[in-house]
């Protein structure tokens, strides 16, 4: 029998579904007979503790669990999703790769509809489909992969400052040895300037990598304009799509993608899977980055995790039916959330624009007020101030730098993401409990105190002791 544990989460989610009615069939899939009931499991880690006053996080006494405003870092699974996966860990867990038997074949069948499944979300043939472990994992074959490959003829690489860490790490992993790569400055609304890229083309540039929907900012880059400069000049365009999968419409045809990483988590889906799109026609063709059984046509060798694959698969049926539906939702919270907070306090700016970007990514800085103590004063509500590869650094974010954003402001920003399983009254209370910290701590600030006597703060000339 699973843990009572496993019980317990499963509950929480039946009544995050509830929110939409969803049915749940997960009886079904667990009426095999049980064998004999496990070991307990180890406790969690003590950065949490029940007690009858409520929770203490790090030393913080919060009121209960917190609202979780933060699906850029990852989402709740789908109830549904889980459905679909449960009877591959339970009676159907043959090897996908074992074609002498039934048990591998109905695993085989099983990934093969989920490949299906992906590449009918963002308009792809199933071929195209490659299963990896995540997004970071297809970014680097992706990057490093194509590189490798025409290593020969082509040293140039063209991306962005405001990539997500992989691929900024990944392009400096390529400068060690010997590649070029520039990395382009956006405007002060996140977006790509297409003069200037097309400016930094060189004959020897092998890749182009700029990202679909940044995961701080939520800015959408003008995708088929990008793309269509990439096919003028031949060059392989491969995009980051982790945040953009799911939530704003995909078709790799009309944007002239080569290459496209996706990601199981954002999406409602599980842990620990991704796909990389590669394009048949005109073909794109990359070094593999691992070496073993050659599985996944020798892209990516390692038994393909059959639960975990169809999950993700599960997850893009679900997204093409209701993204719609969900678009709308997240808009309108979005709206109040904004609204909420700039009709009760002051000095609030949206980072990034306002026009192409996804509803379910607010970035929002506080004018005079610290912000690593407004993110310690905001326990009862996960968010965080940036990606979450990077949110427990205590400099200001490396995207916001980019857009020119004032350290002072990028120091307070605070990411909030809103999903398919938010409700109104979660927003209502993030609004509340942020406004009423960024007063308390405009309280005690001797800055915003001068701000409300009219004093221009920037002309003032600060004396050193």
């Amino acid at each position: 029998m699973a843990s009572n544990l496993f019980f317990s989460k499963l509950n929480q989610l039946r009544t995050l579904s509830s929110i939409r009615s969803y049915p749940f069939s997960t009886a079904a899939a667990l009426s095999t007979t049980s064998p004999p009931a496990a070991a307990a499991p180890p406790p969690p880690p003590t950065y949490v503790e029940q007690g009858e006053e409520g929770i203490s996080m790090k030393g913080v006494k919060i009121s209960g669990r917190p609202l979780y405003l933060d699906m850029q870092a990852t989402s709740p699974v789908d109830p549904r999703v889980l459905d679909s996966m449960l009877p591959y860990y339970l009676s159907l867990y043959g090897n996908p790769h074992s074609r002498t038997h039934l048990y591998g074949w109905e695993s085989d069948s099983a990934v093969e509809l989920a490949r299906t499944q992906v590449a009918s979300l963002i308009k792809a043939s199933p071929k195209e489909i490659v299963f990896t472990s995540g997004a970071t994992e297809s970014n680097n074959i992706s990057v490093k992969g194509v590189m490798h490959f025409y290593k020969e003829k082509k040293k140039h690489v063209i991306t962005t400052q405001t990539e997500h860490k992989c691929v900024l790490d990944s392009c400096r992993h390529l400068q060690q040895e010997g590649f070029d790569v520039t990395y382009l400055p956006v405007r002060k609304d996140g977006i790509v300037d297409l003069d200037l890229f097309r400016k930094s083309i060189r004959p020897d540039t092998g890749l182009v990598s700029i990202m679909m929907v940044n995961n701080e900012i939520g800015v959408i880059q003008p995708m088929e304009e990008i793309g269509q400069i990439c096919k003028e000049f031949g060059i392989p365009f491969h995009t980051d799509a982790a945040q953009a999968l799911g939530k704003v419409p995909i078709d790799v045809e009309k944007m002239n993608v080569s290459l496209m990483s996706l990601s199981g988590h954002k999406i409602y889906g599980p842990k620990g899977v991704g796909a990389l799109y590669m394009r048949r026609r005109p073909r794109i063709r990359v070094e593999p980055q691992m070496n073993g059984g050659g599985q996944e046509r020798g892209i990516r060798s390692g038994t393909v995790p059959t639960p975990l694959v169809v999950g993700m698969g599960a997850a893009c049926e679900l997204a093409m039916k209701e993204m719609e539906y969900d678009e709308k939702r997240i808009k309108a919270l979005q709206e109040r959330l904004l609204n909420g907070i700039t009709s009760k306090i002051d000095g609030v700016v949206v980072n990034g624009s306002t026009e192409r970007r996804y509803a379910g990514n607010m970035n929002i800085s506080f004018a005079y007020v610290e912000g690593e103590s407004l993110l310690m004063g905001l326990k009862e509500v996960a968010v965080s101030s940036g990606s979450a590869c990077t949110s427990a650094s205590l400099e200001p974010s490396y995207v916001l730098r980019a857009l020119g954003v004032e350290e002072d402001m990028a120091h307070t920003s605070i990411r909030f993401g809103i999903g398919r399983f938010t409700t109104e009254a979660e927003v209502d209370r993030a609004v509340e409990l942020t406004v009423k910290q960024v007063e308390k701590l405009r309280e005690m600030s001797p800055l915003y105190e001068m701000v409300k006597e009219g004093i221009d703060i920037k002309s003032i000339q600060w004396a050193q002791h």
